[in-house]
């Protein structure tokens, strides 16, 4: 294909992407310098006369070295394992991870900013430390997920655009549910999963293209680039125990959601297995699902993981996640693009949507039947933070603002989505013609003997990731 066609629409980004990625970049520089500081654990000073108020002895109590092993698995996640999650398109390698690491580190600043100001706003400025770390990336997962629905089809200039109003909307959201609501979401099957995949979702509804079907051919994989998502599943589905503990109380509740997202994890490989294989034709395992959906069990017990949700709780909600997100890439992914015009290229609604749903619904189960014989007096009161104006709060009134930190999640995604999808059908963002999705030619300097050679291996091997 000719590269003239390839641009028949200006996506040339030569002036367009320097100048955004150079301006908010500038816009960072200036914010920070104005706002931000270091908390007392991370400022010379401050570590010092903390250790002198407090009585501490010796440095390994400072902060850092409780989160920084979480902190570096989630990290991990962010940028190695969401991005080579999304190689599995056959001529979109570079453009996923690539896209997916620009957004990320554009995103973990924002986000450091956005949610300064709405959490560690102190005299005028804003105090970050190692938790603060862990927020922004979290904050940024969210975004990685809604560019999986995304995925090929938005130029690198409405992918920051995306990740300037997500990040900003997920704040207020975070900020509505934790600080208002007083929810607890540690693993955040509804502030990350739940938002993320229906902000998504809508955004790709907006940006509808009717003639995609042209880019048929190029929606698949092949055999190395689905070996290259697995490595990014891999990564996932080992660190996910991290993810969903990384800010619980130090102590058993940080165990406890270890342990169950460890056991929900395992028993959804199982399920997803089984259900590869019922659904598909001959018996055989179908990529897809084992990329994705052996991942919803992490997903669904993000908010129960820190609860009293026992370990056999644990099994059972990988066991039924994975089951309903394989049948969902079998079943409601066609139906979506068919009937509701919602194009998901990554899945998103089956990994991140429903499973998000199913924590936030098991996270209200386990708050309501939260008691005092289960959790001893004083763990139930720390469990949820039963302190100042929230001491007279019950296990039952607590499930409900569990139940309605859903409604807002999907609330705030929907109507968040909606106007950054209109803003992003701007037609001055590059972004590329129906026919040139999907491909990284159009973006990325591809040499033209690699290029030749991912057409000849997709003309004797390519399949449909839809079909598949």
């Amino acid at each position: 294909m000719a590269r003239s066609n390839l641009m028949a629409r200006n996506t040339d980004m030569r002036w367009r992407l320097p100048l955004v990625c150079l301006v908010w970049e500038t816009a960072m520089i200036v914010l920070f310098g104005v706002f931000v500081r270091f908390n007392s654990e991370a400022d010379a000073a401050g570590w010092t006369e903390e250790k002198y108020e407090k009585n501490i002895t010796s440095d390994i109590e400072n902060d850092f070295y409780f989160r920084y092993p979480s902190f570096q698995d989630v990290h991990v996640m962010i940028f190695v394992g969401f991005g080579f999650l999304m190689t599995f398109l056959q001529r979109y390698g570079f453009g996923g991870v690539g896209f997916n690491f620009l957004l990320a580190a554009f995103g973990i600043q924002w986000a450091l900013l956005m949610q300064g100001w709405l959490h560690t706003f102190e005299n005028g400025k804003i105090v970050i430390g190692v938790e603060s770390l862990i927020g922004a990336d979290f904050c940024v997962g969210s975004v990685c997920i809604a560019f999986g629905a995304l995925l090929g089809k938005v130029s690198p200039v409405q992918v920051l655009i995306l990740t300037l109003f997500e990040v900003t909307l997920f704040s207020v959201n975070e900020y509505i549910l934790l600080d208002l609501l007083h929810v607890k979401d540690a693993g955040g099957s509804m502030t990350i999963h739940t938002f993320g995949a229906y902000f998504g979702l809508t955004v790709t509804a907006i940006l509808y293209r009717p003639n995609l079907d042209q880019t048929k051919d190029k929606q698949g994989s092949v055999y190395h680039s689905d070996l290259f998502a697995m490595i990014g599943t891999l990564f996932l589905w080992m660190y996910w125990p991290s993810f969903n503990s990384a800010i619980s109380n130090h102590g058993d509740a940080q165990h406890r959601a270890v342990i169950n997202t460890y056991c929900s994890l395992a028993a959804c490989v199982l399920t997803t297995v089984a259900f590869s294989s019922v659904l598909e034709k001959k018996g055989r395992l179908n990529m897809v699902h084992i990329q994705n959906a052996t991942l919803a069990g992490g997903v669904a017990v993000g908010t129960a993981a820190e609860m009293m949700l026992p370990p056999y709780g644990s099994l059972i909600v990988g066991f039924i996640c994975g089951i309903v997100s394989t049948a969902g890439f079998v079943f409601a992914t066609p139906f979506l693009e068919s009937k509701l015009r919602i194009q998901d290229t990554c899945g998103i609604h089956n990994l991140h949507g429903v499973p998000g749903l199913i924590g936030g619904i098991v996270g209200a189960v386990t708050a309501t039947a939260a008691t005092e014989g289960v959790y001893g007096t004083e763990g139930l009161i720390l469990a949820f933070d039963f302190t100042g104006a929230y001491a007279n709060r019950t296990p039952s009134v607590q499930g409900g603002f569990q139940a309605a930190g859903i409604a807002v999640s999907l609330a705030m995604a929907l109507v968040g989505g909606a106007i950054v999808g209109v803003i992003l059908k701007l037609p001055f963002f590059g972004d590329p013609t129906d026919e040139n999705c999907f491909d990284d030619d159009v973006y990325w300097e591809v040499l033209e003997d690699e290029e030749n050679c991912l057409y000849s291996m997709q003309d004797s091997s390519g399949k449909s990731a839809a079909s598949s």
